[in-house]
């Protein structure tokens, strides 16, 4: 069951990636993080790929990316190190964009977005290797 503060969450941010990002947040991505994703929070290209390493991701590791937006970092890290992601957040707008992303990247085949509360994963124990929840407050 959903409760109020999902449903107010969900109402928020989807509002959020329905509205396209203006030049300015790009150049401001592009500044601090490195790359243009269209992003809600600020974790780095460079710390993105320290997560890979510390979290030895790679072709046959399963992630999972809660809270993933428009799939960062996430798809990223599929991209780069060839692991298979699963990215999951509330807004079916967020999730679209990082499926258009996922596509456009190359790595469609090795990423899937599943809509999901942080709190309440619809996945069995042991599903993943590593879990990443970047700038998420589940």
């Amino acid at each position: 069951m959903t409760s109020h503060d999902e449903r107010s969450a969900r109402a928020q941010f989807s509002e959020r990636y329905a509205t396209p990002s203006a030049a300015v947040s790009h150049d401001i991505e592009r500044r601090v993080i490195g790359a243009v994703w269209g992003v809600n929070g600020y974790t780095t290209l460079e710390q993105a790929d320290e997560i890979g390493r510390l979290l030895h991701l790679g072709p046959g590791r399963r992630l999972l990316d809660v809270g993933t937006g428009r799939g960062w970092p996430g798809l990223h890290l599929a991209q780069t190190t060839g692991c298979t992601v699963v990215g999951t957040d509330m807004p079916i707008e967020g999730l679209e964009v990082a499926a258009q992303r996922a596509r456009a990247e190359g790595v469609e085949d090795c990423a899937t977005v599943v809509a999901a509360a942080g709190a309440h994963q619809p996945f069995r124990a042991g599903s993943f290797d590593a879990v990443v929840l970047s700038d998420v407050l589940c």
